[in-house]
């Protein structure tokens, strides 16, 4: 992977760092493809049971490198194409899908700004933890654009249509408490103990019941788009699924004896 993004698998854990602090890890070309093949990698990974996703220095991603994007629409103008937007296809869609899609957990460690792509990255993990100072924007309509990176999506599922429209539509920065008393954030700690913090919620689940995890995952974003009675359907084949895995087995066991189970994650 490029230095743009740093991969590291450890028991279990895959983290990914959004590694361009210098520009507040804005997306240029190369760091959007390296945090796309990240994801996927994360994803294909049998040996990966959870993935820790965060960024160093003190920005988590500021969104696209307008730099690098006032070039693309200089290029585009000059060769009549139109083609301006393409990462949104190419780069953003395939991360998003990565990090929702995977069949196992994805923490997000927001250390400081979230703003644009880099709130869409945020809001496609499964649990976010924040920091005391990080700060989220809505960018969008203040660069004359709409949400992507699944923003439009995530978001109104967190935090209701209403609350959704108007943070899009009147695009600011709120605070990390805001973002916790908007449910948001999961957990809000301290900015000195976010690192460790992120990572010990994101080891948890990589030693948590795999399987389970994954059947939980699918089952809300299932239920998000269905009726109560196709749901209910849906926890039936999912339920199945889990009660057959060996960690299954394991809990049921360990809960007999007394014990604290030991999950193998399948």
């Amino acid at each position: 992977m490029a230095d743009s993004v740093l991969y590291e698998v450890s028991d279990g854990l895959a983290t990914i760092t959004i590694n361009r602090p210098e520009a507040m890890n804005a997306m240029n070309t190369e760091a959007k493809v390296a945090l796309r093949d990240s994801a996927r990698a994360a994803a294909a990974d049998p040996s990966v049971r959870a993935v820790l996703l965060t960024a160093s220095g003190r920005a988590f991603c500021v969104g696209q490198d307008l730099k690098e994007h006032i070039g693309i629409l200089a290029a585009a103008r000059e060769s009549g194409s139109g083609a301006t937007m393409t990462t949104v296809r190419e780069h953003y869609n395939p991360i998003v899908r990565a990090l929702t899609e995977m069949p196992k957990p994805v923490v997000a460690g927001v250390n400081g700004v979230a703003a644009g792509a880099g709130l869409g990255f945020a809001l496609a993990a499964d649990y976010r933890v924040v920091a005391d100072t990080a700060k989220f924007t809505t960018s969008f309509a203040g660069v004359a654009l709409t949400a992507d990176s699944g923003v439009s999506w995530t978001l109104p599922r967190l935090i209701g249509q209403s609350r959704a429209a108007d943070l899009l539509l009147f695009p600011r920065s709120f605070s990390a408490q805001e973002a916790y008393e908007l449910g948001i954030a999961n957990k809000l700690v301290p900015a000195d103990e976010l690192a460790a913090e992120a990572t010990a919620v994101a080891r948890a689940l990589a030693e948590g019941p795999t399987v389970a995890y994954a059947a939980i995952k699918e089952s809300l974003a299932y239920g998000a788009g269905h009726t109560l009675g196709e749901t209910l359907e849906k926890e039936d084949e999912l339920q199945t699924r889990a009660g057959a895995s060996e960690d299954h087995a394991i809990a049921v066991q360990a809960f007999v004896g007394k014990e604290k189970p030991k999950y193998l994650g399948r």
